[in-house]
C-alpha cells in the first residue's frame, strides 16, 4: 500500500473515531480516489499496470493529439488502445531489465539536454515549461528513460542482426533507376495479427481493416482512426511515417505507394505482422546520389557485460587498457587479447566507417577524436568500448552509393523485422486484462 493511500485511510479512521462527520466524508472521498487510482487494469507477466498509470498516459496522449489538431477518438476506444500500447512497452522494458540493459543517469541527462536544446531552451526552462503543462519532471525523466531503453533494445535485438548481402545491393542498384527519384509522405495504420492467429481471428481483423478503409474513403480523419486503432509505434502520432524514398519503404508499401495519388487510401495490405492501411499525403523529388562524405578508419576494444562482468567492472578494465596504450602498449595486440568483438582477430580494426554505420553512442564518441586519439570508455547497447581513430578521409566514390543502398535496405528490413519481433514478444507474454473491473 503506498503512502498516499495510507495517509488517506489514516485520515478517515481518525475522523470517524473523533466523531467528525464532515471530516470523515472528506477523508473517505480522498481514500476512495487513492484506492481507485491504484486499481490494477492489466497484469503483464508478473507486473501490474494501474489505473493511475493508464490515466497519466491518457492525459499525455490527449494533450499530444490536441496539439496536432487531431480529432479525439471515443474515450473508451482510445483508453483500450493506449492500454495495449502500454502492455507492449512493458514487455520490452521487462526484457531490457532481465538482460541488463539500462540507461545510466549520465546518458539520460545528455538526452534531456539535447531535448532542451532542440526546443531552444536550457534545462531549467524545459522543466518550467513542463510544469506549466502539469507534467512532473521526475515522471518526464523516467518516460524518456523508458523510450531510450526501448530504442536501445530494438538496436540490440533487431537492428544489429540485419544482414544485407552484396547480391541484394547489386539487385537494388540495378532496379533503382526504375524506381524513379521520388520521396513519399505517408500515414499508416497497422492491425497486428497474433503469432498463431486462428481463422476466425484473421477474419475479424480483416473485416475491421476493411471497415476502417471504408470510413477513410468516406472522409473520416486518418489521424483519429490511427490513434484509435493502429498497433504501429507511430499510431498515437496519427500514423505519420514522415518522408521516405521508395527504397526505404517496406517492400509491401513500396509496391503499393506508386499506385496512389496524394490523398488516396490504399486497399488493405497483408504482411506477416498484420493488416496495413496506407494514405499517401504527398510526394516530392529525391534520389540516392554520390554525395561527398567523411569516412573514419577506426578500431576498438569491446568488453561485454554479463552476470560475471558488471558495468563498473567492464569500464574499469577499459580504463586500465587505455592507461597501457598511453604508456606505449600496442592497441591492436590488446584488442586481440581482450576484445569480445569479432573484430578482435583483426586487432579491433573496423575498417572505413560511414555515418550511420555504428550506433549513435559509438559514432558520437568516435567523431570527437582526432587521428591517433583514444576515447574514454564508451557505453553502447553492445557493452563498453575503447575507440581509437586511425585516419579520416572524404569519399565520393561509387562505394558511397553502395553504402547508401545498403543503409536503405537495412532500414527496410529493420522496419519489417521489428514489427514481427514485437508481435512475437507480445504473443509470448502472459497478459490479464482487468480494465472492465474498474468501470
Amino acid at each position: 500500500m503506498n503512502g498516499k493511500r495510507v495517509r488517506a485511510l489514516a485520515c478517515l479512521l481518525l475522523a470517524v473515531l473523533g466523531g467528525l462527520p464532515w471530516a470523515a466524508t472528506l477523508a473517505q472521498g480522498r481514500a476512495v480516489r487513492a484506492i481507485e487510482a491504484d486499481r490494477i487494469v492489466a497484469v503483464v507477466n508478473d507486473e501490474a499496470i494501474t489505473l493511475n498509470e493508464l490515466r497519466s498516459q491518457m492525459a499525455r496522449v490527449e494533450r499530444q493529439l490536441r496539439q496536432q489538431g487531431t480529432q479525439m477518438p471515443p474515450r473508451d476506444v482510445l483508453e483500450r488502445h493506449i492500454l495495449e500500447r502500454m502492455i507492449v512497452d512493458r514487455v520490452q522494458l521487462q526484457l531490457a531489465r532481465e538482460t541488463g540493459l539500462r540507461i545510466e543517469d549520465s546518458q539520460l541527462d545528455q538526452a534531456l539536454a539535447r531535448i532542451a536544446e532542440s526546443n531552444r531552451m536550457d534545462l531549467a526552462q524545459l522543466r518550467n515549461s513542463l510544469a506549466q503543462d502539469g507534467i512532473a519532471w521526475v515522471k518526464f525523466r523516467e518516460d524518456i528513460r523508458a523510450e531510450m531503453t526501448i530504442v536501445r533494445l530494438r538496436e540490440r535485438e533487431v537492428d544489429s542482426r540485419i544482414v544485407v548481402s552484396d547480391g541484394e545491393i547489386d539487385n537494388f542498384l540495378e532496379s533503382a533507376g526504375a524506381m524513379g527519384n521520388e520521396e513519399y509522405s505517408l500515414a499508416h495504420i497497422l492491425l497486428r495479427v497474433p503469432e498463431q492467429a486462428k481463422p476466425d481471428q484473421l477474419a475479424r481483423l480483416q473485416a475491421r481493416a476493411e471497415d476502417i478503409v471504408a470510413q477513410l474513403r468516406k472522409g473520416a480523419d486518418f489521424a483519429r482512426l490511427a490513434a484509435a486503432n493502429s498497433d504501429a509505434p507511430d499510431g498515437l502520432s496519427g500514423g505519420l511515417m514522415g518522408w521516405r524514398s521508395r527504397e526505404r519503404l517496406p517492400s509491401l508499401f513500396a509496391e503499393e505507394v506508386v499506385k496512389l495519388k496524394p490523398g488516396e487510401i490504399s486497399s488493405v495490405l497483408r504482411s506477416p505482422a498484420g493488416f496495413h492501411i496506407l494514405k499517401l499525403l504527398d510526394r516530392r523529388g529525391g534520389a540516392i546520389k554520390a554525395q561527398p562524405v567523411e569516412q573514419i578508419h577506426a578500431r576498438h576494444i569491446l568488453i561485454k557485460t554479463s552476470e560475471l562482468v558488471s558495468e563498473s567492472e567492464a569500464r574499469r578494465r577499459l580504463v586500465a587498457l587505455k592507461e597501457r596504450v598511453t604508456h606505449g602498449a600496442d592497441f591492436a595486440e590488446l584488442a586481440r587479447l581482450h576484445s569480445n568483438d569479432l573484430s578482435a582477430s583483426r586487432g579491433g580494426d573496423l575498417g572505413w566507417l560511414n555515418p550511420g554505420d555504428t550506433v549513435p553512442e559509438f559514432e558520437q564518441a568516435m567523431n570527437r577524436l582526432k587521428p591517433g586519439e583514444v576515447s574514454e570508455p564508451v557505453q553502447s547497447p553492445f557493452g563498453w568500448h575503447l575507440i581509437q581513430v586511425l585516419a579520416r578521409r572524404t569519399d565520393v566514390s561509387t562505394e558511397r552509393v553502395r553504402q547508401s543502398a545498403r543503409q536503405a535496405l537495412r532500414e527496410r528490413k529493420a522496419d519489417e523485422a521489428y514489427q514481427d519481433w514485437l508481435r512475437q514478444m507480445r504473443d509470448r507474454a502472459y497478459v490479464e486484462y482487468r480494465l472492465e473491473d474498474n468501470r
